[in-house]
């Protein structure tokens, strides 16, 4: 504002729209206040050269400049993060999950979750599992490492959390049938408690596939049993309820297969907690890919690589020639991210498996713009549609 103030007489008003039209790269504006700039630096003697060198570099630096007070923000704030995750791990890294958990809804937060899970796992900071009688509504520090909140569940409402801590006040559950007796059923409904299941948040009495097996019928008996409470029809002779009331005493059922398990963790959670959601396909990741995505160097441009990630960002835009379809995707996996360039031919073929949170293996050649390193994708499967 104060170089087009100054050498081109530019009103304080006038250079605010110059600023307004330059942050955010409109063209027709641009070139018109391009016009109007050197006109004015020539009016006020400068020469044209200087003048249309001083407004390429402005231009230049508004596609990703700061000021200084914004630059020394950024500048502490980087620094004060990196000594909390450098000296309170754990701490920061609770922090980081509930924060992520708290943004942006879909699947960019579901994206961050399992970057941010991924994170602790290289830090060695371990995450536990939801648990019925250990979790609060948020990240909490456990021991030495991280457990797992409630409010994490899908399904599992303010409502629901509030009811299962009331409860626990008055001692931990000692099994699933004493959980189901001793919680508000009309708060803790059907989707709710099996959302608890699928997340494992039961796993110290037993298994996934037995609860969600046997809930049905014992969520009926224990409803019916407060019903007839609830009228009066009971002794008041009758006897407190014995140890075998409480405790867990059905058949346990063979446990569903790991594939079915994960699916589960990825319906309420969004992500998987205990494995990388790329674990699930290691056998085949480790026989065909030439490169992990963090090992890709410079030293690999223009040459065909074969690569594996989760999709975690995508842009579609038409272009300029035929009004055609192609996209920019962010892929990443344990050691990092990469853009993929998909042109139309292959984007018209290939879009359906390009969208986010999907795990594709790649092939592409390596390239280069302005020193950050992309891939031209040449070819693409969705490995959760391979059989292997």
């Amino acid at each position: 504002m104060e170089i087009a103030h100054k050498m081109a007489s530019y009103t304080i008003s006038e250079a605010d729209n110059f600023r307004m039209a330059m942050g955010k790269k409109k063209k027709a504006l641009m070139k018109k206040e391009q016009e109007k700039f050197i006109a004015g630096c020539i009016k006020n003697k400068y020469s044209k050269k200087l003048a249309s060198d001083i407004f390429v570099f402005m231009e230049k630096f508004a596609s990703y400049g700061f000021n200084k007070a914004h630059s020394a923000s950024y500048g502490l704030i980087a620094y004060w993060t990196a000594y909390l995750k450098a000296n309170f791990p754990a701490q920061y890294m609770t922090a980081l999950l509930t924060s992520e958990l708290q943004g942006v809804a879909g699947p960019m937060r579901e994206i961050k979750m399992a970057q941010a899970l991924e994170e602790c796992r290289r830090m060695k900071i371990e995450v536990f599992i939801p648990d019925i009688n250990s979790s609060l509504k948020s990240f909490h520090i456990e021991r030495s490492g991280i457990r797992f909140g409630l409010s994490a569940i899908k399904n599992v409402g303010e409502a629901a959390i509030d009811a299962i801590l009331e409860a626990r006040q008055k001692g931990g559950f000692l099994g699933f049938v004493d959980f189901l007796q001793r919680i508000d059923l009309r708060r803790v409904n059907k989707k709710t408690v099996e959302s608890l299941i699928k997340a494992n948040a039961f796993s110290n009495f037993g298994n996934r596939a037995t609860f969600l097996f046997y809930y049905p019928t014992l969520v009926k008996e224990i409803t019916d049993k407060k019903i007839d409470d609830e009228k009066g029809q009971f002794s008041l002779f009758a006897p407190s309820k014995t140890d075998d009331e409480v405790l867990d005493n059905f058949k346990v059922l063979n446990e569903l297969s790991e594939t079915d398990l994960m699916a589960m963790e990825k319906e309420v959670i969004g992500f998987l907690i205990t494995k990388n959601p790329l674990s699930m396909h290691q056998v085949i990741i480790k026989k065909k890919i030439t490169r992990k995505i963090g090992e890709i160097t410079a030293d690999d441009i223009n040459t065909d690589q074969i690569i594996a990630g989760i999709v975690s960002g995508k842009k579609v835009i038409k272009t300029k020639k035929n009004n055609q379809e192609m996209a920019f995707l962010t892929l990443f996996d344990e050691t990092g991210s990469i853009e993929l360039i998909v042109f139309p031919k292959l984007y018209e073929k290939l879009k359906d498996i390009l969208a986010i949170g999907r795990i594709l293996l790649m092939k592409g050649k390596i390239n280069d713009k302005d020193g950050k390193l992309s891939v031209i994708l040449d070819n693409a499967v969705d490995l959760d549609k391979v059989k292997y």
